[in-house]
């Protein structure tokens, strides 16, 4: 639908073929059917829903509630909050804010990048973790810091960084 014949664009990459059950979404989308201006709200609860935004319930979201996908696609394309692929089981949230980038967050996140063998944005190929740059998490008087499923670790240097991840990974594989 978006491409043509033989040729590559973008959006195939931020919206992936997937397979989802959106029998998941009725309830959502029975709440807000009709209800002007909740387009954003039903979005977060779809992402609360599968961890990310299936192209998939995009599209069924636009149909259920009668706007157009593109509509559907560019508000979920426009707004940070919103993640177009799956992510890991972990989310680690590393932040690049004035007081974190001063404190040395490129050496957290070049730590990082090592340690899980991925780039900022990728998930680890056993999908425990995917790596995220943010740009303020709100904790200035930790930086630099990162956070994981919500949990908040600061004054890191390289080695806590790693050390973290690794009690993390021991915990999910007992290695």
């Amino acid at each position: 639908m978006f491409c043509c014949a033989g040729e590559e664009h973008g959006i195939e990459k931020k919206f992936p073929d997937d397979e989802v059950d959106l029998s998941a979404l009725e309830q959502v989308l029975k709440e807000y059917r009709g209800v002007p201006g909740s387009l954003i709200t039903v979005l977060q609860k779809v992402q609360d829903i599968y961890g990310y935004l299936p192209r998939k319930a995009l599209y069924h979201i636009a149909r259920e509630i009668g706007v157009k996908p593109a509509k559907v696609f560019g508000v979920a394309t426009f707004y940070a909050q919103f993640r177009l692929k799956p992510i890991g089981k972990h989310l680690i949230m590393v932040c690049h804010g004035t007081a974190c980038h001063v404190n040395g967050a490129e050496l957290i996140t070049s730590a990082l990048c090592d340690e899980l063998k991925i780039k900022d944005g990728e998930t680890t190929a056993d999908g425990l973790f995917t790596l995220q740059n943010v740009a303020c998490l709100g904790c200035c008087s930790l930086a630099p810091v990162m956070m994981i499923d919500g949990e908040a670790y600061g004054k890191l240097t390289p080695d806590k960084a790693r050390d973290v991840i690794r009690d993390i990974y021991k915990r999910e594989t007992g290695k």
